[in-house]
């Protein structure tokens, strides 16, 4: 799958300056795919290797770390040579072994001329154990995300689609009538699949929608496993919780996360780490309260309120059991989980393109979804599921701050009006 990480990769490769790379993600997101594409497209060869599966493998990194001691292991262990500037390593899973992440910083300061690359499901997780090392300052690190929107469109050979839109964004300017129907009808089938690459290449093969739970629901049961296996008993029981509960928190009017949600008596006391060890996973998306309009958006965060959102919009909609053929639906339907699935598609969005995600509240009777920091100016997101625009929370946001304009996602059409830039949700990616 063509992926538009590929390009920061190939940049990574030919950078005079190379750091060894750590490519974090969530599980299943196409890291391996990704590094091992890159090293059949650029190099004379690739190395491929992981800790997780190979105890001696893993015995390498428990004595001296110096890198020619490391590749003279490799090349025996795997019988390939292993050439500086010709041959990708790639030590997949690292975060099952802390000696190899520390290893890395003796590649850098010793052995630059190899191209090693790491890939890590868990890796946020994992640093943030007490007794990890970081090999802070030495490393260069990428995070990959589920395929968005515009990636999936290009699975479905939709390319030139995809060049359309941008061209719209940009204008304002409104897309014939017949291309904004498809958008949107791809669209809809984005947040039933999802952007999790074997779904998408389930749906791909098949063209059923009822083959992508299946796979969906061994992706969930993997992130279960691994709450088991990267938590004690006692606190994988807590993060299943806390993350079963997701479903639950987007459906309420309110979608601020609330621990009584998860158990009856439930507090930030008992849920709190469980809540970290999901963001660090990258399972969920945090999307924070600020108080304010105004840059940096960080410093006026309200800590003690926040939304929690799946990292892939297609597990929300197999995880919270919503019909396909109510999202397949042209017609407006009164049904307030589409507004929930519309907000998560656009948290994932956002979060692929680097935004931090903060949302706005005033003082209990104003809210807007996102607010993105765009150099000096803050920039309101609101989200509607449908052709109902009416928003007085972005209105007041617009009035309060007087930002050079705000962004309205929705079902309909492109166009431009009273400061409000109308964007449809199939081009959250332009954002």
């Amino acid at each position: 799958m063509k992926r538009k990480m590929d390009a920061d990769l190939l940049e990574w490769k030919n950078s005079p300056n190379r750091r060894p790379l750590i490519l974090n993600s969530i599980r299943q997101v196409g890291t391996t795919y990704s590094l091992r594409e890159i090293g059949r497209w650029e190099h004379a060869d690739c190395v491929y290797a992981t800790p997780e599966t190979n105890a001696v493998l893993a015995e390498l990194f428990t004595s001296s770390l110096e890198p020619a001691r490391i590749i003279n292991f490799l090349q025996t262990f795997t019988d390939q040579r292993i050439e500086p500037g010709k041959t990708l390593i790639i030590l997949d899973e690292i975060q099952t072994c802390e000696r190899a992440l520390t290893s890395l910083k003796y590649f850098r300061e010793r052995a630059p001329e190899y191209h090693i690359a790491t890939a890590g499901s868990l890796l946020g997780v994992a640093i943030n154990r007490e007794r990890f090392s970081f090999p802070v300052g030495n490393v260069r690190t990428m995070t990959m995300h589920p395929l968005d929107f515009e990636e999936f469109m290009w699975t479905q050979g939709m390319e030139e689609l995809g060049s359309l839109i941008r061209s719209h964004y940009e204008t304002d300017e409104a897309m014939p009538l017949a291309l904004h129907e498809r958008a949107l009808e791809l669209y809809r089938s984005y947040l039933i699949v999802g952007g999790m690459p074997a779904c998408v290449q389930t749906f791909v093969d098949t063209g059923a929608y009822l083959e992508a739970p299946l796979a969906q629901n061994q992706i969930l049961n993997d992130y279960i496993a691994d709450m088991a296996k990267y938590a004690t008993n006692t606190e994988s029981v807590k993060i299943r919780a806390a993350f079963n509960s997701i479903p639950s928190q987007l459906a309420k009017e309110n979608r601020k996360f609330q621990y009584k949600t998860v158990r009856k008596g439930g507090t930030a006391a008992i849920f709190g780490a469980s809540i970290e060890w999901l963001n660090f996973a990258g399972i969920v998306l945090k999307c924070r309260k600020t108080e304010q309009g105004r840059t940096p958006i960080a410093v006026y965060e309200d800590n003690s309120s926040f939304k929690l959102y799946m990292g892939d919009v297609g597990l929300l909609t197999m995880k919270s059991g919503l019909a396909p053929q109510t999202i397949l639906s042209p017609l407006e339907i009164d049904n307030t989980f589409l507004g929930a699935l519309a907000e998560n598609y656009v948290a994932t969005a956002f979060a692929a393109k680097g935004y931090p995600l903060f949302y706005w509240e005033s003082k209990g009777v104003a809210e807007v979804d996102f607010v993105l920091q765009k150099g000096p100016a803050v920039i309101p997101v609101e989200v509607k599921a449908g052709v109902h625009t009416r928003s007085k929370s972005l209105n007041q946001f617009i009035q309060l701050y007087q930002p050079p304009y705000g962004i309205r996602l929705s079902g309909k059409n492109f166009g431009f009006g009273d400061k409000v830039k109308s964007v449809p949700l199939y081009a959250a990616f332009c954002v």
